[in-house]
């Protein structure tokens, strides 16, 4: 089969598609246009530079796509008719503006990833770890690994309940309907077949590549990993260490992501199924419609690798009528 280098993401009733060089992105209008939108970017984590270096890169890889993540749902949000930037600024967004020279979105954008950030590390680090040191108590002296195994665990419970309770809400579930639009195209070309709604969805909607393995294995990795380096009974150091090394877990959840996608044998699908199995949830069956914004979006981006490519002009630029 054809490997890819075009990665997904689901949006606000659309998909975007990222390549080496830049962003596509297309989402279906109300009236049943599909808008096609395209940004350059370029991944500062380069071969031959420090930010290109194992395990680094998948860092810089993590954060570049939760930026990434959050400008494109707003962009999107605002082709589908809901733009979130429509309250009246506070006073207080409007001064850090004008102190730092950004627009007020870019202001509210960063505040956004803040935010989920913290929220990510206090639901899945700060909890668990919690929890765990409360079970064990302070003078817990049995095998670390036990400890460990509990806290992986809640860690795990919360994070597939985050994902079963946002199943449930109704704009999520056509996110994921998108998401599995995404994946769908992307085997339909990497299985070297002609891209239309009709060959996409007969393909697999689970992908090894997907977001949602790299999340399982973060949590997976960091069970084993501090295990090893449990520095006590201490809350506060044992916490203080997993926020010191997440960025490790991080890096190196990335790098077995990529081997275990780039390889096909007994021990990479072991790797990859409890992450395929979690895209039960975070991918629905897409309708036609919705693969062929996916098509829209993926067109776009492998246009965007030809040296002639020259970029929609605006974010309305490209239009096509919904088929009847």
């Amino acid at each position: 089969m054809k490997k890819c280098s075009v990665g997904g993401q689901a949006v606000m009733e659309g998909v975007m598609m990222r390549a080496p060089k830049g962003i596509a992105l297309a989402v279906r209008k109300s009236d049943g246009t599909i808008v096609t939108d395209y940004k350059p970017h370029v991944s500062k984590a380069k071969k031959g530079t420090f930010l290109g270096l194992p395990i680094v890169r998948g860092v810089v890889s993590f954060v570049d796509s939760l930026v990434i993540g959050m400008q494109t749902l707003t962009d999107s949000a605002k082709i589908a008719g809901e733009d979130i930037f429509e309250e009246e600024p506070s006073k207080f967004e409007k001064w850090l503006s004008e102190k730092l020279g950004k627009s007020v979105e870019t202001i509210v954008m960063g505040f956004a990833v803040i935010f989920a950030v913290a929220l990510s590390v206090g639901l899945f680090f700060f909890l668990p770890t919690l929890i765990s040191s409360l079970v064990f108590g302070a003078e817990y002296a049995g095998p670390k690994i036990w400890r460990s195994l509990t806290e992986g665990g809640v860690r795990l419970i919360i994070f597939i309940g985050y994902i079963l309770f946002c199943a449930l809400i109704k704009d999520v579930r056509r996110v994921f309907m998108y998401h599995g639009a995404e994946h769908k195209t992307i085997a339909c070309y990497e299985a070297e077949e002609d891209l239309t709604p009709e060959n996409a969805k007969k393909h697999s909607r689970l992908h090894p590549r997907c977001g949602t393995n790299y999340m399982f294995l973060v949590m997976a990795i960091s069970i084993l990993f501090f295990a090893a380096i449990d520095f006590g009974n201490s809350f506060i150091v044992r916490f203080a260490t997993r926020l010191l090394f997440l960025p490790f877990v991080a890096g190196f959840s990335y790098e077995v992501l990529q081997f275990a996608a780039k390889h096909e044998n007994i021990f990479t699908r072991i790797i990859r199924a409890p992450g395929m199995a979690l895209q039960y949830i975070t991918t629905k069956e897409p309708t036609d419609d919705m693969i062929e914004v996916a098509i829209a979006s993926f067109n776009l981006a492998m246009s965007s690798m030809e040296d002639d490519f020259t970029p929609p002009c605006c974010s309305t630029g490209n239009e096509e009528k919904k088929e009847a």
